[in-house]
Parts: structure tokens; C-alpha cells; sequence
């Protein structure tokens, strides 16, 4: 791979849950030699920390006065990317009903957008290759000046019966339910709600196997290099 020749390339994949953005862009990065990072990730560490330590959940007074607090790490080798908090392995508990459940209210407060957008800002500036960032309002929001951005989207039932595979046992109906209603709050909050940007490259997942996915992004992130 000829990385040393090739300007670092950031790529931002957004999109709701169960589109198959994880997937997706650990794949092509790991494909295209570039580095990776979950940024619902972060959020789902931070709000792991504030349910640790105790923290009123619906208070967001309560929330923006931590939200500085933990050290959040991410590791960002698509191979293996990692997640700490406070150097705590966390990539098992953040994914927790629990945590699940609590995310989007801590995710809304403008402080901890604030401080999680300036970790994430500061990882891609310094990805020596280039970085696929992915998330909810990284083409909006994060890195208005990515290099390529790309929204995926995918019908609510084929959303759900992706979420259902990766959770072992969920119903499929009850899982709709969750993401239609997650979908509702990250699309209404008022800091960096989940949205398209206006330059972003849509690709509708629903009919397509992850490896189509995959292959479309890649030659989308391509033919962005080549034309640089």
C-alpha cells in the first residue's frame, strides 16, 4: 500500500443505527490502510461514566457539570479498535441495555458534544494516513471539511432485524421500536442533531449485503483520492 505517497484522506460515515455503519467502516479502513473511530463510542464511554459514578441521568445541569471528568481513550487500529475510561477497558459494558437506554440524554447535553467533538476533531488532525470516522453529525458537525462524506440509511425493518441479529434473542418489533425512538430523539436535539449534510453521498443499505456496502465505500473513497 503506498500510503506515504497519498494525502491523509478523512472520510465521514453517518447514519442512524443498524445501517451498518461499524460494519462498514472498520472494513474499509482496515481495507484502505487508514485509521478508524467509533464516535458513538465515545458517547457510550461517557455516559458508562455517568452512570457509574452516580449521576442524575435526567438532570442535564448534573451531566454538563462531569462532563469533563473522565479520561475517554480511543484506540483507533480498525483491526482492534479499543475504548477506556480512566485507563478502564469499557468496550464490553458500553454496550449494556443499560447504557444503550441512557445515551441519547447524555449525548444532548451541549457540553459533553463539546468536549467529545474536540477529542474526536483531535484524532483525525492527527491520523498520519487518514482516518473513516463514523457517527451521527460528523459530516454536519464534527468535520464539516471531510474529504468525502457518506450518509447511509437503510428501512426501519431492516435496521431492526440487523440490531436483533447483533443482540442475541431481541424481538425484532421491540427493537424497531427502540430505534425509531432513538432516531426521533438524535434528530431533534438541538446540539448537532443526526442530519445529512448537504455534500454528503447517500447509499441506501437495506437491500445490499455488507460486502456491496463495503465495496461501494471504498470505491467512493477511491475515486475521492484519485481525483485529488
Amino acid at each position: 500500500m503506498e500510503n506515504g505517497a497519498a494525502k491523509p484522506v478523512i472520510v465521514a460515515i453517518d447514519g442512524p443505527s443498524g445501517t451498518g455503519k461499524s460494519s462498514t467502516s472498520k472494513a474499509v479502513a482496515a481495507q484502505l490502510g487508514l485509521s478508524y473511530l467509533d464516535t458513538g463510542a465515545q458517547y457510550r464511554a461517557i455516559t458508562w461514566w455517568m452512570v457509574t459514578n452516580g449521576i442524575d441521568i435526567e438532570d442535564p445541569t448534573a451531566i454538563a457539570a462531569v462532563a469533563g471528568k473522565a479520561e475517554i481513550v480511543s484506540g483507533t487500529d480498525p483491526a482492534e479498535p479499543t475504548i477506556t475510561v480512566d485507563g478502564t477497558d469499557v468496550s464490553g459494558p458500553i454496550r449494556t441495555q443499560e447504557v444503550t437506554s441512557k445515551v441519547s440524554a447524555v449525548s444532548a447535553v451541549p457540553e459533553v458534544r463539546a468536549r467529545i467533538t474536540e477529542l474526536q476533531r483531535s484524532l483525525a488532525k492527527s491520523a498520519e494516513y487518514g482516518i473513516v470516522v463514523e457517527g451521527r453529525d460528523i459530516g454536519t458537525t464534527v468535520l464539516p471539511d471531510a474529504d468525502l462524506k457518506i450518509f447511509l440509511t437503510a428501512s426501519p425493518e431492516a435496521r431492526a432485524a440487523r440490531r436483533s441479529g447483533e443482540l442475541k434473542g431481541a424481538d425484532v418489533n421491540a427493537t424497531r421500536e427502540a430505534l425509531i425512538k432513538r432516531d426521533a430523539a438524535d434528530s431533534s436535539r438541538k446540539t448537532s442533531p443526526l442530519a445529512k449534510a448537504d455534500d454528503a453521498v447517500e447509499v441506501d443499505t437495506t437491500a445490499l449485503t455488507l460486502p456491496q456496502v463495503i465495496e461501494c465505500v471504498v470505491t467512493l473513497v477511491e475515486e475521492k483520492r484519485a481525483a485529488r
